[in-house]
């Protein structure tokens, strides 16, 4: 860590934005009554599992800010944040599933982008973002059968 007072303000943002939008936006009882896949997981995983991967967002984007990287992928990097902080509201405050599979979709695409746009530059990067692309490629499965089960 080259410079981590940096490291802790993007660990911070990403951590705290995350915290602060499933805190406004909470599953609730629309979200119980949904039909749901066998696979959709026990509501007390989605805390630990988003915490750790908060963390690895945030680690990934101060190594895009601090050390070489394509300024695309500083750009990509916000843009996955912004639509990250959206999909909760969509999804659970909208109620609407189909919106956030796209906004998912949108994701997984960028997410995977980064990874290709760091590979060569910043190989640590792209590794912080294998398992966020892991769970949004999980979260992409159990929303769209969350969709097809609830039509």
């Amino acid at each position: 860590m080259k410079n981590p007072v940096t490291t802790l303000a993007f660990i911070t943002l990403t951590l705290g934005g995350g915290m602060l939008v499933g805190l406004m936006f909470k599953p609730g009882s629309w979200y119980a009554a949904l039909e749901k896949p066998i696979f959709n997981p026990p509501n007390w995983v989605f805390a630990p599992a988003w915490t750790v991967l908060y963390i690895l967002i945030g680690l990934a984007g101060a190594r895009v800010f601090i050390h070489p990287a394509p300024s695309a992928a500083r750009t990509l990097w916000s843009a996955l944040l912004a639509l990250n902080f959206m999909w909760t509201p969509v999804f659970f405050g909208l109620h609407w599933p189909g919106v956030a599979l796209g906004i998912l979709s949108l994701m997984l695409a960028g997410i995977i982008t980064f990874i290709l746009l760091c590979w060569r530059r910043n190989r640590p990067a792209a590794w912080l973002f294998v398992p966020y692309a892991a769970w949004i490629a999980y979260a992409f499965a159990l929303n769209t059968a969350i969709v097809a089960l609830n039509r």
